[in-house]
């Protein structure tokens, strides 16, 4: 039979020599009763920089202030001083295409005497030498580049400009008309160009959904005007020299003219002479313009005798036959008064300014 071990507890020196062979043995371990995490994060706290809460609280406003200087400067909302030689003037066809002279003279005048209080627009172009195209903002760029030939003086050598994103502002022809409208209306032929501009350089389909896009907060009627004076661009622009001079009426007239097929015979008119003035030119189209009033078609073409249109003046007490070949009748029905308008010349822009006249007749009282 084996004999037992005898097992003896052991003494106080050998638990203290145990003890010591431990710590020699194994690598000490400051804050051993903390998780790691909690480890590092204290090591980390530790490290900081005391901060009192004066000091937190500016840090803080810094870095908002930081924030919405970047969130203005995405925006367009930041005016910076941008070199007049990054700016490339002609970017785009520009909306407005006559300058008074006496208009640019007072705003150079103001902005020597003042400052230019209002800053101009931009957008970031992708090629050429010049990193700025103009948006609007025309004559007040032209008037500091004509300071700055004028006087040498370098506070004119930059402007103050305001950077956008075209395409947030819906698109850079609708940006540049905006502005225009807002500042400084134009001309009914103005728009008309510009919206057959915006859609022959492929900004929209047609000149139809340029109108309808770039004046979306026009009237009806004004759409139609505008539209209007788009046709006498798209066949009369490259003639006319007075084109921003003509009436409302006048360019109206003219309109209808073209949509009869009045065209050659305008281009022909025109080719013969050399207008000085709006009024020489309105009177060298006048003749052709009156002939396709009263019968709708030129009366100077060969084939089938045209039918010759009615007496002027009233046809019994309903019927009333007016110079411009528009025939208006009276009636009733059984909802009240009628008039009927007729004739080669009515479309819908002549009904709804004959609608918007009625309305002042009814309404001035």
């Amino acid at each position: 039979m084996a004999k037992r071990r005898k097992i003896s507890a052991p003494s106080a020196d050998d638990l203290s020599r145990i003890e010591e062979e431990f710590r020699r043995e194994t690598p000490a371990r400051p804050n051993a009763a903390l998780a790691p995490i909690s480890q590092v994060s204290a090591e980390a706290a530790a490290a900081q920089p005391v901060v009192d809460a004066a000091t937190r609280a500016e840090q803080e406003q810094q870095r908002a202030d930081a924030a919405a200087l970047d969130a203005a400067k995405g925006e367009g909302r930041l005016i910076e001083m941008i070199p007049l030689d990054d700016i490339l003037a002609d970017a785009m066809v520009r909306d407005r295409t006559v300058i008074d002279p006496d208009e640019m003279s007072e705003l150079k005048a103001s902005i020597a005497a003042h400052g230019l209080r209002l800053p101009i627009e931009v957008f970031r172009r992708t090629e050429g030498d010049q990193p700025y195209g103009l948006l609007s903002g025309y004559r007040r760029l032209w008037a500091v580049r004509e300071l700055l030939a004028l006087t040498g003086d370098a506070k004119y050598k930059s402007i103050k400009a305001l950077v956008r994103d075209p395409e947030v502002l819906g698109g850079s022809f609708a940006a540049m008309v905006e502005e225009n409208e807002v500042r400084a209306s134009l001309s009914h032929y103005e728009r008309g160009r510009i919206a057959v501009v915006a859609a022959q350089q492929g900004a929209f389909a047609n000149t139809e959904e340029a109108v309808a896009q770039l004046f979306n907060v026009a009237s009806k009627a004004k759409r139609s005007k505008i539209r209007s004076f788009s046709l006498i661009f798209e066949e009369l622009g490259d003639l006319l020299e007075f084109p921003e001079n003509l009436k409302e009426r006048d360019g109206l007239r003219l309109s209808t003219a073209l949509r009869n097929g009045a065209e050659p015979e305008l281009r022909d008119a025109l080719a013969k002479t050399e207008p000085a003035s709006a009024e020489a030119e309105w009177a060298c189209m006048l003749p052709v313009i009156e002939a396709f009033e009263l019968t709708g078609t030129s009366g100077t073409r060969g084939g089938r005798p045209k039918k010759q249109p009615p007496k002027l003046g009233w046809s019994g007490r309903d019927t009333l036959h007016l110079s411009s070949g528009v025939t208006l009748q009276s009636g009733t029905d059984s909802q009240g008064y009628v008039i009927r308008l007729k004739g080669r010349g009515v479309d819908s822009a002549l009904v709804e300014r004959a609608m918007e006249h009625l309305q002042y007749l009814f309404e001035k009282g």
